[in-house]
């Protein structure tokens, strides 16, 4: 079978893959989108389970690229849900007519690098071959999802399935058993979703989040209307924030208020939607160890205040980490659920499981007989997408390999020793600490006047300087330093203990925590500057 050939391949056609081909396409470049799916939306195609939806606020989420998009689309939640999201990307795709250049079933399975022709060979799981003389990868931070590694895992007679591969059809769960493995942003979705609408529900936690209210709510025809106003402002704002979010820090100064005038303040944050609890709080929390407790405090009590028997509000505020020390979840009616009496906390802290069986799952104190489980083990992240592609690079050097430790990028978006290897919201960037679709449309924008600068010098590969992939590496390292979460377990630290490889305690480097507005200063510099950082032959 003849290879088919691109100047540019970009794998992926989720948030990031959508917006690249847009603008690749729009300058006239020869380009495709390999996605291994079925069909486009990545993040929003596959997690379809009962309570996914946005975190972000829906007017930031999307797209700000097109007025006549912004003009059309009313989002009709502030927090959008899965199949609402879903209809927009596909909405997106359509107008722009962007389907054409996508093609489906197609899971990227290796990459080989040629350093003569200064091009990549890239092969798909069904055999078939493409040529590009450069690869954008659009692979999502969150897109391999992880199962625990219990025994008898394979043996269970009843549905079971991760969150990620949640059936496309409906699933009635009406009077079943159903056991949730899983606490983190995924599980608490689940699980007040589900709380009500199962027979009997045990939630399986392995270690207790943070979690503060979503504050969800419609938008009507009027607000839609005002937010369409003031778009450009809603913009700025996000580009100003350190998170990407319209929510700003409060820099009055932690210690400079009283603790009453602090409550005050959490008291109205914890009243407001999204990420305001965190984004708009006092910088010191991050920072400052006493300023955290004291946050951490306020949030234990929050939760003592709404779950009704103390014992299980105990076992459902964190011990081994602060409040906003790791991805921070959102709910509604989480805490509430464990009032049913339909729903049960297993803590396995206390009783960890022994195996999966065909019935259900023993713990070390008991059998719990299910009907169904629900996997909410989270995410091979950042780096999981990568490795699931066998890629080799100058002289057969695996990616695997040199980021085995922890990954090495420059600017999170080009690794050395491998050329023309293009990465939007790769590690290191931004993408993985911030509003996620601001951060995409920073990274596809830089890469494209990437791509345009090598055209316009008659350069076919690109390459980072090894000097400067080192620098990038130790900023990385400083703004990770710098805060808190340092010790915490999770994917901000890059430790999941479902993937072989990963140690507890020691830190893969995978996401840039120095702020939204001060990574575009660097990257923005950099451009300016001609890329000096980057080899262009």
């Amino acid at each position: 079978m003849e290879a088919e050939r691109h100047e540019i391949v970009v794998i992926g056609a989720g948030v990031s893959g959508i917006y690249q081909i847009k603008r690749l396409t729009d300058l006239g470049i020869d380009a495709i989108v390999l996605e291994g799916d079925d069909d486009m939306g990545g993040t929003w195609y596959r997690n379809r389970y009962p309570g996914a939806r946005f975190d972000s606020e829906s007017y930031t989420y999307g797209y700000s690229f097109s007025k006549e998009l912004l003009d059309e689309w009313h989002w009709n939640e502030r927090f959008s849900a899965q199949p609402e999201n879903l209809r927009y990307l596909n909405y997106v795709a359509d107008k722009f007519d962007l389907r054409r250049h996508m093609r489906f079933n197609a899971r990227v399975q290796t990459m080989i690098w040629d350093d003569v022709e200064h091009e990549w060979t890239i092969e798909l799981q069904t055999g078939e071959t493409y040529i590009a003389r450069f690869v954008v990868t659009s692979l999502g931070p969150l897109s391999m999802p992880t199962l625990p590694r219990y025994d008898g895992i394979d043996e269970f007679a009843g549905e079971s399935f991760h969150t990620y591969h949640w059936p496309k059809e409906p699933i009635d769960l009406a009077g079943k058993k159903v056991g949730v493995i899983g606490t983190g942003a995924t599980g608490i979705q689940v699980i007040a979703e589900l709380a009500d609408k199962v027979g009997e529900l045990k939630v399986f936690q392995r270690r207790p989040n943070w979690s503060s209210p979503l504050n969800n709510g419609p938008i009507s025809v009027d607000e839609m209307a005002a937010i369409r106003d003031r778009y450009d402002e809603i913009f700025t704002n996000c580009s100003a924030s350190p998170g990407g979010f319209e929510h700003v820090p409060d820099r009055r100064g932690f210690w400079n208020l009283t603790a009453e005038e602090r409550i005050e303040t959490w008291d109205k944050l914890y009243q407001q939607s999204g990420f305001a609890i965190l984004a708009a709080n006092f910088l010191e929390i991050f920072f400052d160890e006493k300023a955290n407790q004291e946050m951490s405090e306020y949030i234990a009590n929050r939760i003592r205040d709404r779950v009704d028997d103390p014992e299980v509000a105990e076992k459902l505020i964190p011990q081994d980490h602060g409040f906003g020390m790791q991805r921070l979840p959102l709910e509604t009616r989480y805490f509430e659920a464990y009032n049913r009496d339909n729903v049960h906390l297993v803590s396995l802290a206390d009783a960890p499981i022994e195996r999966i069986t065909a019935n259900g799952i023993q713990t070390a104190a008991e059998h719990h007989d299910l009907d169904v489980i629900v996997y909410a083990t989270g995410f091979d992240a950042i780096t999981g997408g990568y490795d699931r592609i066998d890629i080799r690079g100058v002289d057969g050097q695996t990616l695997a390999d040199k980021w085995s430790e922890s990954p090495r990028t420059h600017l999170g978006a080009l690794t050395h020793g491998f050329p023309n290897m293009l990465m939007v919201a790769g590690p290191q960037s931004v993408s993985g600490s911030t509003n996620f679709p601001r951060a995409i449309e920073i990274g596809v924008d830089w890469l494209t006047d990437l791509l345009v600068h090598a055209r316009e010098q008659g350069a076919t590969r690109i390459e980072a300087r090894l000097e400067a992939e080192q620098h990038w590496v130790e900023e990385v390292v400083r703004a990770h330093e710098k805060m808190l979460f340092r010790r915490s377990k999770g994917w901000f630290t890059g430790y999941n203990s479902n993937v072989a490889g990963h140690q507890e305690g020691k830190i893969r480097y995978q996401a840039y925590f120095g702020g939204s507005p001060k990574y575009v200063a660097i990257i923005d510099q950099a451009a300016a500057d001609g890329y000096p950082g980057v080899e262009l032959v």
